[in-house]
């Protein structure tokens, strides 16, 4: 089939883009919007490096075709800052040395995004003691499984499980404190 108009809002913007049917979200916002963070890593919707947030939900960009996503808000990673300030969960991100390669980085990030936005909404996940319940509080353990989409060939779960609860605990009530301990945190580090 010949190349036709498909319309995306993608990080508040819109694009008018020539796309034959068959082309991917992940294809269609690298190649043709030229939005390289999102990464092509398996393909196959196996490694979640392609994540993005369409219409609130986190998806694999690789598994799914641009045509499907007409008139959907698309959030990629280049979307996550506002106004030049990179969000609680990058600032997190770095300050917990959450990434080492940083290929996964923009797939984590919307993930985590994501995850953050669907536990505010109550929104159980398999580890959830009560499914019928809004969980109580957002786990290591709730972290892991809401996060197991996502792989980190080198390894940083640690870190991203840590910068993903302190973002969560610094969109509280003590959001001043929470960054304060951060600071701290990585102030002691770099006088060790």
């Amino acid at each position: 089939m010949p190349p036709r108009p498909v319309e995306l809002n993608v990080n508040g913007r819109a694009y008018t883009l020539q796309l034959e049917p068959r082309v991917t979200l992940l294809d269609a916002l690298r190649e043709y919007a030229g939005l390289m963070g999102t990464k092509k890593g398996c393909d196959r919707g196996q490694c979640g490096a392609c994540t993005v947030i369409a219409n609130g939900r986190r998806i694999n960009s690789c598994l799914t075709l641009a045509v499907m996503h007409e008139g959907e808000t698309i959030t990629t990673v280049e979307g996550l800052a506002s106004n030049g300030a990179l969000s609680p969960l990058q600032r997190a991100f770095i300050e917990h040395d959450a990434f080492q390669c940083g290929y996964c980085t923009p797939g984590q990030l919307c993930s985590a995004t994501a995850l953050l936005q669907e536990f505010r909404n109550g929104t159980a996940s398999v580890v959830t003691a009560d499914v019928r319940q809004r969980p109580a509080k957002l786990s290591d353990e709730e972290i892991r499984e809401r996060m197991s989409g996502n792989i980190c060939r080198c390894g940083a779960y640690s870190n991203i499980v840590a910068a993903i609860r302190a973002a969560h605990e610094g969109s509280g009530q003590n959001a001043g404190t929470a960054g304060a301990d951060h600071r701290d945190h990585r102030d002691n580090r770099d006088n060790a």
